[in-house]
């Protein structure tokens, strides 16, 4: 068995101490193998909020890290550093790479940077981008779980939330479907779900799943739905499915708990 621990939206600057130390005390029970965290570290790209994420980011101990950034990375009110050095104080934080990509036996994980600059919310991913990651999938091990990761959505469940979606998501799932791909990773929305989809790959149908994950750690979750993360599990045989578990925390137990 092999975990992923997806955490998503933490938004340092308006994380949650309870909540931090129930993280810390999941991560430390389930042992991930790999932690993706999918966007949107720090509420307002500052270097104090950056360098928060990193301490706790070093506490939940793994094998391997990917961090990408979100729209909340970039800073805001700073006008010269978003023009100048938008990604400075992430990069100080977590490393020059913008899409990390990790390969173990059991996992093929490619990280996408999908903020521009010149947007405050909207995410895009560019053609050039969606070519890269297909030819990464398409070249995956055997026995690998293939997953992206993105920050904004690449499908949503309400009307109300269609906004989001990221630019160039109907040709990414395309694409990224017919490459083979096991899990597409997002945020953004602070709404967790997962939704089956299908693509024709190989003359045969070729299911995978786009998972959401809710905000890790801020206070900043939406219409009083938990604070939460995924749990991903990989079973030893790489023909058994993926288990893939939403954990909400539980404030009257100070717990992250098992909840779907």
């Amino acid at each position: 068995m092999s975990v992923l621990l997806q955490i998503s939206d933490p938004h340092f600057g308006t994380e949650q101490p309870p909540v931090m130390a129930a993280l810390l005390k999941l991560a430390r029970a389930q042992q991930p193998d790999i932690v993706v965290w999918s966007g949107d570290i720090t509420q307002r790209a500052r270097r104090s909020q950056f360098a928060a994420a990193r301490r706790f980011a070093d506490e939940v101990k793994a094998p391997h890290r990917l961090v990408i950034p979100g729209n909340h990375d970039i800073p805001l009110f700073n006008v010269a550093a978003r023009l100048l050095a938008p990604y400075g104080n992430f990069r100080r934080a977590f490393g020059h790479e913008l899409e990390p990509c990790i390969s173990t036996p059991q996992w093929l994980v490619i990280g996408v940077n999908t903020t521009r600059p010149w947007r405050h919310e909207d995410g895009e991913v560019s053609a050039d981008q969606i070519d890269r990651v297909t030819t990464r999938l398409n070249a995956a091990q055997a026995g690998q779980v293939k997953v992206v990761v993105v920050h904004q959505p690449v499908c949503v469940t309400l009307d109300k939330d269609r906004k989001n979606l990221l630019k160039g998501h109907e040709a990414a799932l395309s694409q990224w479907g017919q490459a083979g791909v096991d899990l597409i990773l997002g945020g953004h929305i602070h709404l967790p779900f997962v939704v089956p989809q299908k693509t024709i790959r190989g003359g045969a149908q070729h299911p995978f799943w786009v998972v959401q994950a809710g905000t890790a750690l801020s206070s900043r979750v939406r219409g009083g739905m938990a604070n939460s993360v995924n749990l991903i599990r990989r079973p030893a045989m790489p023909e058994q499915p993926l288990s893939i578990e939403r954990w909400d925390f539980k404030a009257e137990h100070a717990a992250f708990e098992h909840v779907s």
